[in-house]
């Protein structure tokens, strides 16, 4: 996750429509009681795990990293392409000619649903150079794509389309996800929803953006009664669509930023250290930087959200 933008510019905006979520509960609207009919598979998280495993021994293979311009990202990409390719994705590696290297996006569409009314769902899959990027973010790059082979074996009738997508790039400034966006990609994107580290050790529960989509994203939450708060972190990939007018909202379990007291007492979490102390750091590595008990029930949540949002009852 990297930083590029002040708070101030997006603080408004997102407390707002994170407020209308949790502000009172409502009564049930026809479509909240269509969208309790669909049933979203429960995400193995050992599967996602496998993912991470492989992504480490990436970069334990290629200088002990996979940051942008280098053969680990490559590799990781390769990994991720092919996996979807297998269970029967539409994938495109897209060069991104703006990026500081010439690497591509992985995007894959999965056939079904109407074109011009696009679900897409993302994340950063490079990470920094100093370390192997597991937190950061190779735990929302797995749990996406533990989430698409789970969709494509399912094979659920779509209401709407489907895309995912893994962005080059992340870390020097969004520049895979701009690039996309610029060269017609958020054409017929209804919503674009965003995972960037949802597996730190000392996780806090983060849920912003636009309220029918932080709804969906925060529904299995609310089941396991967690209360989430919008984060004062700022900013990955959804900022490049949030600036062509795309709806966006996602999940997040922290980065740099110390858990508070109060914080602490409701996620169980350690008070006065950081969501991530291994953030941007060699240590964010696996097994030793993941939190499974949070990876699960985020990747849980991207999965009911994208039930509720794409699939029929």
């Amino acid at each position: 996750m990297s930083r590029t933008r002040s708070l101030l510019a997006i603080g408004v905006g997102l407390v707002t429509a994170v407020g209308l979520v949790f502000a009172a509960p409502a009564l049930a609207s026809p479509v909240q009681a269509e969208q309790s009919n669909k049933a979203a598979p429960d995400i193995s998280v050992d599967n996602v795990k496998a993912h991470l495993q492989e992504l480490q021994n990436i970069a334990d293979a290629n200088g002990g990293n996979r940051s942008a311009g280098t053969e680990g990202y490559t590799a990781s990409a390769d990994y991720v392409a092919t996996k979807l390719t297998e269970a029967g994705f539409e994938v495109e590696k897209q060069t991104c000619e703006s990026c500081t290297s010439p690497d591509p996006n992985i995007i894959a569409d999965w056939p079904g649903g109407d074109e011009q009314a696009t679900i897409m769902l993302g994340g950063h899959l490079d990470g920094v150079s100093a370390g192997p990027g597991i937190n950061d973010n190779g735990s929302g790059s797995a749990a996406l794509l533990e989430v698409a082979l789970q969709l494509a074996e399912a094979k659920p009738e779509l209401t709407k389309h489907v895309r995912f997508g893994w962005w080059a790039d992340e870390e020097q400034g969004l520049n895979g996800s701009a690039y996309y966006v610029q060269n017609g990609g958020a054409d017929g994107v209804e919503a674009y929803l965003n995972f960037d580290m949802i597996g730190s050790t000392n996780a806090g529960y983060f849920l912003d953006g636009d309220a029918k989509y932080t709804e969906a994203l925060g529904a299995h939450l609310k089941e396991l009664n967690i209360e989430t708060e919008n984060t004062g972190e700022c900013c990955s990939d959804e900022m490049s669509f949030e600036d062509a007018g795309i709806p966006v909202a996602g999940l997040f379990t922290g980065a740099g930023a110390q858990m508070t007291a109060e914080q602490a007492e409701k996620w169980g979490g350690k008070a006065g250290e950081s969501y991530d102390p291994c953030y941007h750091d060699s240590c964010d590595s696996y097994p030793d930087n993941i939190n499974t008990e949070a990876l699960d029930r985020m990747t849980d949540s991207i999965a009911v959200g994208l039930w509720q949002l794409a699939v029929s009852a």
